[in-house]
């Protein structure tokens, strides 16, 4: 079972950066491709970024492509999004989820194990 903690969510000004961090729990976070989600109130959740287990591959959302950076240490077991130019549509809850399945995970439905969510805002 793996047990995944988000963090570092805040308010910031458009063109500002943010970066989240979800640390799991658990000895098998190297087995477990990670991605991150997000969900904007009255919207449906959102693929954001996904990282293969060995951190090699990754893979983006068309909507942060080029702003956004998604890492992994297996050795703190720990993965990164690295905010950059935030705009407001960036607003959202921004929930880490881990899979057995990269594939899943690109492809937006992850059915392993969630984070509680941080919420980030981004004020124009």
């Amino acid at each position: 079972q793996v047990q995944l903690v988000e963090s570092g969510g805040g308010l910031v000004q458009a063109g500002g950066s943010l970066r989240l961090s979800c640390a799991a729990s658990g000895r098998t976070f190297s087995s477990y491709a990670m991605g991150w989600f997000r969900q904007a109130p009255g919207k449906e959740r959102e693929f954001v970024a996904a990282i293969n287990r060995s951190g090699a591959s990754t893979y983006y959302g068309d909507s942060v492509k080029g702003r956004f950076t998604i890492s992994r240490d297996n050795a703190k077991n720990t993965v990164t999004l690295q905010m950059n130019s935030l705009k407001p549509e960036d607003t959202a809850i921004y929930y880490c989820a881990a899979d057995l399945s990269y594939g899943t995970v690109v492809t937006g439905r992850p059915t392993g194990y969630w984070g509680q969510g941080t919420q980030v805002t981004v004020s124009s």
